[in-house]
């Protein structure tokens, strides 16, 4: 709280405040008249500080830090006695531009699809009440939004017989307050008020997935009135919240000062975007409310993944450590030696299993663990910690004999709102000028020769993606063969893969020149390809990484992005991709580099959207691997090599 209110221009500090100071109160705590009757002795101005309607995952009494605060200097949005600087903000602001209403939209879309409230660790297994009940929301006992509003007790009773009175015949729910659920405050109902068809809802059920089953919403002044709004319920308040008064609840309490009719998103672009102070946790700054946003989808996805522990099998000891950075934030990671061991352990402590895709076995229900798409500045053989990784619970997104997570993500994508849509067209532009690629490494490229230039981009032969994805053509040679057999005037540019380069991985081609007109050793892929006219590989992430700046690729194996309609395909592509409506570029990105990896920031250490690896890559420190692993690279890739050399 004092990083962001330092960002925010306020110097915190102790001592008798002059005229000329401000004095920070919380809210309406039971110690802010202290600092009510300083300021009012004084002359000091005050400033009433509160915690912002996204949080954290766990209340402020579990010790998380809040992802922005409400900084008000004319009251505080819970009083209605008063003005408030939100209040007027809903009063007098135009709220009336295109950009920010479609900023709201977008937001209020994503904090429903991702389930997102004020404490959103909530239970997506959680059983759902059937459908078609009235849903009164309970607060806690004393909270200040209910003091404000003159309730008690008597009042939440009072609010209960009209649920019942104005529903005849229909289950009432009473949803208490996840403060009340993790025992840290009691509610205003109790055990005993539930009789008949009242029944108790203390589930760690998210709101919107409540709100969508019920058909009408009672509330004294709980923000889950304001989540009610925004699933398109009309609530009735029996308090003075800041969303009430301005056509959007049925208000048992007139608001004279709002007489002003507002629309769900200017409600919600006053609440969440211009009302709020947000911070990124992982950039250190003050932040918009997409950013912040961004950052909370990103942790709450992580808790909802890892919340239960994990035991992973197949894992070297190198990768363990970045493994449990990313999976081991709340439950630390189990490392077991053997698929028995892990089952066991699994099945006893109840964690979920995850597998390196590569040691999994067809049938196994373990989750599949990859490296993501954009994943570091240097080569995962020589040992360099990931920046992104991806699990995948259906198959993984390399093997095309089998769906994956990707492949039905990218099959859904072609429904992408305007703001996906966009935010993976500020991706592609981003990539594309900052030439950023997988491995971020390698020189400029060198004088290349004139004419209709091809890329090949090597591979490693005994890569999983070719023995699994690439039947007709598993080595190098013949992919070089097949393409200058079809492009006989071509200027074939010839790269090897920099695994195979280092020495750490199989795939040299003894005389290239016999097919390629140039090879480019040690190359930035990023730089090279606004270079070429085309790219033809087997199962290459070039391939796609060409997509991103708009070079034709034809593929002779089946990777993760052909069969949609985006690639020129001369290999056996799965049957269900050629199903459907096609997904745009677009939405090909947005299911690869947003909805499908995890990301996690290695300044922070925090869960993070990619916007936040793409800072590292192109400015930002990365940690850099150690001589330890250097050396250890090595001596992997002699193993390897021999092994290849010996199957052969």
């Amino acid at each position: 709280m004092r990083r962001i209110l330092a960002l925010a221009g306020w110097r915190v500090s102790l001592g008798r405040p002059g005229a000329q100071d401000t004095v920070g109160v919380w809210g309406q705590s039971p110690y802010a008249h202290r600092g009510e009757a300083l300021a009012a002795r004084t002359g000091a101005g005050l400033l009433r500080v509160e915690d912002a309607f996204l949080r954290s995952l766990h209340p402020g009494r579990a010790g998380e830090p809040p992802l922005g605060l409400l900084l008000d200097r004319s009251g505080v949005h819970f009083d209605a006695r008063t003005p408030s600087d939100l209040e007027t903000l809903l009063a007098s602001h135009p709220l009336d531009d295109h950009a920010l209403l479609e900023r709201a939209r977008e937001g209020m879309a994503r904090i429903t699809e991702a389930r997102l409230s004020k404490y959103a660790a909530h239970d997506p297994d959680a059983p759902l009440p059937e459908p078609g009940y009235v849903l009164v929301v309970d607060q806690t006992a004393g909270d200040a939004s209910v003091r404000a509003s003159g309730a008690d007790r008597n009042r939440f009773l009072e609010m209960l017989y009209w649920a019942q009175e104005e529903n005849p015949g229909q289950r009432v729910l009473l949803r208490t307050h996840p403060e009340t659920r993790a025992g840290h405050r009691p509610g205003h109902f109790t055990a005993a008020d539930a009789q008949g068809r009242i029944a108790i809802c203390d589930a760690d059920i998210a709101p919107q997935a409540l709100l969508e089953g019920a058909t009408a919403v009672y509330t004294v002044s709980s923000q889950m009135g304001f989540e009610a709004i925004l699933a398109g319920h009309r609530p009735r308040v029996f308090g003075t919240p800041f969303y009430a008064g301005w056509g959007l609840t049925t208000d048992e309490h007139s608001l004279p000062r709002r007489t002003r009719n507002l629309t769900r998103a200017q409600l919600f672009a006053a609440a969440m975007i211009l009302y709020p102070t947000w911070y990124d946790p992982c950039r250190d700054r003050l932040c918009p409310f997409e950013d912040a946003l961004a950052a909370f989808e990103a942790q709450v996805r992580a808790w909802r993944e890892d919340r239960h522990g994990w035991v992973a099998e197949g894992m070297r000891l190198w990768k363990r450590r970045p493994l449990q950075g990313f999976f081991g934030g709340h439950r630390p990671v189990i490392f077991a030696p053997a698929p028995d061991t892990a089952r066991k352990r699994a099945a006893r402590s109840g964690r979920r299993r995850m597998i390196w895709a590569g040691k999994a076995t067809p049938g196994d229900a373990a989750c599949r663990v990859e490296d993501g798409f954009l994943r570091s500045r240097g080569l995962g053989a020589e040992l360099v910690p990931p920046l992104s990784l991806v699990l995948d619970d259906l198959g993984i997104y390399y093997d095309p004999t089998g769906p994956s997570r990707l492949e039905r993500l990218i099959a859904a994508s072609t429904d992408l709102r305007p703001g996906q849509a966009a935010r993976a067209r500020r991706l592609v532009e981003r990539i594309a000028q900052g030439g950023i690629s997988k491995y971020n490494t390698g020189r400029p490229p060198p004088a290349l020769p004139p004419g209709h230039r091809i890329l090949v981009p090597g591979q490693v032969e005994d890569d999983a993606s070719i023995r699994l994805g690439s039947p007709e053509i598993r080595t190098n040679a013949g992919l070089l063969e097949r393409t200058r057999a079809e492009n006989p005037g071509a200027t074939i540019l010839w790269k090897p893969h920099p695994d195979v380069e280092a020495g750490l991985r199989p795939g040299a081609v003894e005389t290239p020149e016999r097919w390629a007109d140039a090879t480019l050793s040690r190359t930035d892929i990023g730089a090279l390809l606004p270079e070429v006219q085309e790219v033809w590989t087997l199962t290459s992430l070039a391939g796609f990484e060409a997509l991103l700046r708009g070079v034709p690729v034809t593929t002779l194996g089946a990777p993760f992005y052909a069969g949609w309609g985006l690639t020129r395909d001369l290999g056996p592509v799965p049957d269900r991709r050629l199903k459907g409506p096609r997904p745009t570029l677009e939405g090909l990105v947005h299911a690869t580099l947003i909805a499908y990896p995890r990301y996690r920031d290695p300044v922070s250490g925090l869960p993070c959207p990619v916007e936040v690896i793409l800072d590292r890559l192109e400015t930002g420190p990365i940690p850099a691997p150690g001589p330890l692993n250097r050396t250890l690279s090595k001596l992997q890739g002699l193993f390897a090599t021999q092994a290849h050399l010996w199957r052969r």
